[in-house]
């Protein structure tokens, strides 16, 4: 998984993206397919919002998630984001018993 980040009027620390590291990295207990994930973080006046771009084999997923904070739009997009690849895993799950 390569994970790219970048930051639009903020500045991206080594805490930050250790925290950022550490909250997707449930997304790759779940499903191994991930081949990369775009992070955008970004400041609006006092709004912060996270962006994130993941490639999967066969699918393409966007999420953005807006928070108080940066860390509670991280989490929040941590949150969205590990719904969605549970939900595309079991979409593509195959059903048949296997004999």
């Amino acid at each position: 998984m390569n994970l790219q980040l970048s930051g639009h009027h903020v500045e991206i620390t080594s805490a930050m993206r250790d925290y950022i590291s550490h909250k997707l990295s449930r997304i790759t207990r779940h499903f191994d397919h991930v081949i990369d994930i775009n992070v955008i973080l970004s400041v609006e006046k006092i709004r912060h919002k996270a962006e994130a771009n993941v490639h999967l084999s066969g699918k393409d997923i966007f999420l953005e998630s807006h928070g108080a904070d940066m860390y509670a739009a991280i989490d929040n997009l941590a949150d969205r984001l590990d719904r969605q690849i549970i939900k595309h895993k079991e979409k593509h799950a195959d059903h048949r018993p296997h004999y």
